[in-house]
């Protein structure tokens, strides 16, 4: 049952309460979802800078941000350095059998993982860790599975968003955000 477009319920809160690992799509989540192409034919992307301080926040309280995304991009690997992301798992359109692997190499249950996805090659993931998430402008049956949906749009703070709920559900925000006072 997803909670769309609202205040994150009880289900929600229970499900972010356990978060070890928040693991992020790129293309429409992290970024708008278009693929800009210079004429050189070098590729762009913009990131917005809120949600690079929604992961240093969800780092403090002590989550793991983590990516798994279907394109490969120096310019995605150069943003994720900067915010300390790791790990971040590049050219997988299978998202489920790279997060698989993941688990492989990592002391983390199904439940501990937030996965924030936008369209249908981000389904299965969202269908099976503990909190699958998707952004407003998500694909219609990817935010019908999804158990949470934020209120802003990828590439427009829905990062930031889904941090901020984890951190208050964890009871984690305020004294954060306390730091900066």
């Amino acid at each position: 049952m997803s909670n769309l477009m609202s205040e994150p319920d009880t289900a929600v809160i229970a499900a972010a309460q356990k978060i070890k690992l928040l693991l992020l799509d790129v293309d429409g989540v992290l970024t708008d979802g278009r693929l800009y192409y210079g004429n050189n034919g070098e590729e762009l992307k913009a990131f917005d800078i809120q949600d690079g301080l929604g992961i240093k926040l969800l780092q403090k309280g002590g989550v793991q941000v983590g990516i798994i995304t279907g394109r490969v991009s120096t310019l995605l690997q150069r943003r994720a350095d900067e915010l300390g992301i790791s790990p971040v798992v590049q050219g997988r359109e299978d998202k489920l059998t790279a997060l698989g692997e993941l688990l492989g190499d990592m002391d983390i249950q199904m439940e501990q993982i937030a996965f924030m996805g936008d369209d249908l090659p981000d389904l299965a993931v969202i269908n099976r860790v503990g909190l699958g998430m998707t952004v407003a402008n998500g694909n219609a049956t990817v935010a019908t599975s999804a158990l949470w949906q934020t209120r802003r749009c990828g590439g427009n703070g829905a990062v930031r968003e889904a941090a901020e709920m984890i951190l208050s559900a964890q009871g984690k925000l305020d004294a954060i955000l306390a730091t900066y006072q």
